[in-house]
């Protein structure tokens, strides 16, 4: 029998069974046909096996890099009812229990890509062998969508690696490569990918080898009633502490898992199903499915395309070290394009290398590099106070002090030493660009390439264009980052551009509140509840104080009175409480950076009576402004849509994953319900501040929610 999807072939009584038959995609998914097709082809393999016509069967991809990425995840998404979803996890779990059932020997030959129903398949198979490759990764990231795997994963997984090891990979939705799957025991053994099919031979008919002393103790250990309620408690604690109780799929996991240690597969698989269905259909899933689409949407160029050819963007420079251009020194560098790192000083380059090492080192430590690939990688930095080798680069960031004469005399000086298709990009963070473009002789070159930092964890870039860019700049920019494994969003340029625009009314508010009487506590805990990873007070220590207060006095001169700054910020800069930079604003630091208490001498400048305030108030008090603005940015046409809104805020300051985006967030809570609520603040608070946007109004009054434009 052919199939369209899955390459059935029997050779020397094996069947090979190849995933990505007739696949135009970069990633062989598990959609409604292919699974249809799976259960038609197990069927067969169960016949053939019963009619003695093969004794073994070997499951693999005929796709490069990739095995398989799990379940379509379009076809979770049509899902439109709880009983829908369990219905469907139960036929993926009865496919998966048909393939383990299976009376002859069966391998899962794996290289690239084999995450959630990929390695469901996977651990349905009597074995697993893997490629030692790079691109080879094994995981159940299902989490991550806030779902729980539902074809048999969390019942799998613990026979097969253990339940402490289990729980940590379905819990964080981490993946393995082929070393660490083999230390896991998830996996017979690793090879060269192209000797993959070749050792699948050899390990369909041996023996499985016995468990180590150390694996029978843990399995023992887990198989003790008081040992598993140990091991569940501390996963419970670990997920609280990390998830601050908001996300619902890590709790259920944990429910379903620990509910089903005592039942038989059937009974298990039974409970999975209905979580799954549960979790499916819940609003969470919905949203972090939704950023999931965006984040998938935003690697597609949908900008102006030129004529000419993209710039090949091999070499890279920074200009300033320092921990902003050390940062993105170390990004090139990961990235294979030994960065030129130049500034005018020793001392500012022995900077700029150490906040590269430390990068450097971090991945070390969690085992995510070779101390080889360390050494190879940091020394491919050449620091340097001149110009040399400035004509073999390709991309150019520079990274100095937020000075616009300063920046503008550096790009006049450094396009005499560089090649005509050279691109040049500035990382300023509040500086417009336009000003910068008339000290270029060639401006369609130059664009702004705003890093968040820190650098290696913040993974959004604001590729920031101006009207005499070439649609090749931006469309190579837009590549480059991609190619980095950053999320790239393009933004015309303007005051703060997208997220330091949006972010500004919310760090503003925040002080205008501790003027009012509103403790410092009052105000981040708010935000915390409200699932911000940090305060906004914790946070404007965390970027600099005196930074926010150059920040905010830029925004107030460009977009008028309401980004009227507090007055109180430049007080405390004024006594040198300049955040954790220098151990004390907000907030007292140790050397190290962590927090040891609140700072008591801000509250001498602050009003002497505290100001009780509900929760709800403080929240609305401080997201409201940022949700005004971001429909004045849709209104100015800074983004084209609020998708490129809601991912800015994700992933440029950590706005709660769970509620989908700022604005997919005011959606849900209702337009009309949020402008009456900003009226009312700009009667009773100010009427500046809370001056309603004509864009959101319109939305209001045309009964439209900001997805449905």
């Amino acid at each position: 029998m052919s199939y369209k999807n899955i390459k059935l072939t029997i050779e020397d009584n094996i069947a090979y069974i190849g995933f990505g038959l007739n696949n135009k995609k970069s990633m062989t998914t598990l959609g409604q046909d292919t699974l249809l097709e799976l259960k038609a082809v197990i069927g067969e393999l169960e016949q053939r096996a019963k009619a003695q016509e093969i004794k073994g069967a070997i499951f693999h991809s005929l796709q490069e890099n990739c095995f398989l990425a799990g379940v379509d995840i379009n076809l979770i998404s049509s899902m439109q009812t709880e009983a829908d979803a369990a219905t469907g996890a139960e036929m993926g779990q009865l496919m998966f229990n048909d393939l383990e059932d299976l009376p002859i020997p069966t391998i899962a030959c794996v290289h690239g890509v084999c995450l959630g129903g990929g390695l469901e398949l996977s651990l349905a198979c009597k074995k697993i062998i893997v490629s030692d490759d790079a691109k080879t990764a094994l995981g159940l990231p299902e989490v991550k969508l806030g779902l729980i795997p539902g074809f048999g994963g969390t019942y799998r997984l613990p026979k097969k690696v253990g339940l402490p090891k289990a729980l940590e990979l379905i819990l964080s939705g981490k993946t393995l490569n082929g070393k660490q799957a083999k230390r896991a025991g998830l996996v017979e053994e690793y090879y060269a990918k192209e000797r993959l099919l070749e050792m699948a031979l050899k390990h369909l008919f041996m023996k499985k080898e016995n468990k180590s002393l150390k694996e029978s103790i843990e399995d023992l250990a887990s198989d003790n009633f008081v040992a598993r309620k140990i091991i569940f408690q501390k996963a419970r604690e670990s997920v609280l502490q990390k998830t601050k109780g908001f996300y619902q799929a890590p709790l259920k996991i944990l429910e379903v898992m620990e509910a089903g240690q005592m039942k038989g597969r059937a009974g298990y698989l039974v409970t999975e199903s209905q979580a799954f269905g549960e979790l499916c259909m819940g609003e969470q899933s919905k949203n972090l499915q939704h950023i999931f689409f965006m984040s998938e949407g935003v690697k597609k160029y949908r900008g102006p395309k030129g004529s000419a050819e993209l710039p090949q963007l091999k070499r890279g420079a920074t200009l300033g070290a320092g921990t902003m251009g050390g940062g993105i020194a170390w990004l090139m560098a990961k990235n294979k394009m030994r960065p030129i790192m130049k500034d005018l000083t020793m001392e500012a380059l022995e900077l700029g290398l150490e906040q590269a090492s430390k990068n450097f080192s971090g991945a070390l430590k969690r085992k995510r590099m070779s101390y080889d690939d360390f050494e190879r990688q940091q020394r491919s930095i050449f620091p340097q106070l001149d110009y040399h080798g400035f004509k073999r680069v390709d991309l150019i960031i520079e990274a100095v002090v937020e000075n616009l004469d300063i920046k503008k005399k550096i790009f006049s000086e450094l396009e005499k030493e560089v090649r005509e298709d050279c691109l040049i990009t500035s990382n300023t963070s509040s500086l417009r660009i336009t000003d910068m473009v008339a000290a270029l002789e060639i401006p369609a070159r130059f664009a702004g390439l705003h890093f968040f930092n820190p650098v290696h964890k913040m993974p959004l870039v604001e590729i920031i264009t101006h009207d005499k860019i070439a649609p090749e700049t931006v469309e190579a920019l837009h590549k480059w980052v991609l190619q980095t494994r950053k999320t790239p969003v393009i933004v015309k340029d303007g005051p703060g551009f997208l997220v330091n625009r949006i972010l500004m009314p919310y760090l503003n508010e925040a002080a205008f509140l501790l003027e009012e009487g509103v403790s410092v506590q009052a105000i981040d805990d708010a935000c915390l509840d409200f699932g911000m990873p940090m305060g906004p007070l914790r946070l404007m220590d965390e970027i600099g104080i005196d930074v926010g207060v150059k920040v905010a006095q830029i925004l107030f001169e460009g977009l008028g009175d309401r980004m009227k700054p507090s007055a109180f910020t430049p007080k405390i800069v004024a006594q040198e409480f300049l955040g954790k930079k220098n151990g004390k604003g907000f907030y007292l630091y140790d050397e190290a950076g962590k927090v040891l208490e609140e700072n008591a001498a801000v509250k001498e400048f602050l009003p002497k009576k505290v100001t009780k305030m509900n929760e709800a108030t403080i929240q609305m008090r401080l997201f409201l402004p940022m949700i005004n603005e971001a429909a004045n940015i849709l209104q100015d046409g800074i983004v084209a849509t609020a998708a490129d809104v809601d991912l800015g805020l994700i992933f440029g300051i950590g706005f709660p994953p769970f509620r989908g985006g700022l604005l997919r967030y005011a959606d849900a809570e209702g337009l009309e319900r949020i402008v009456k609520v900003i009226e009312k603040f700009a009667k009773e608070v100010d009427s500046n501040r809370y001056k309603l946007s004509d864009y959101l109004q319109d939305l209001v009054a045309g009964s439209k929610k900001f997805y449905d434009v």
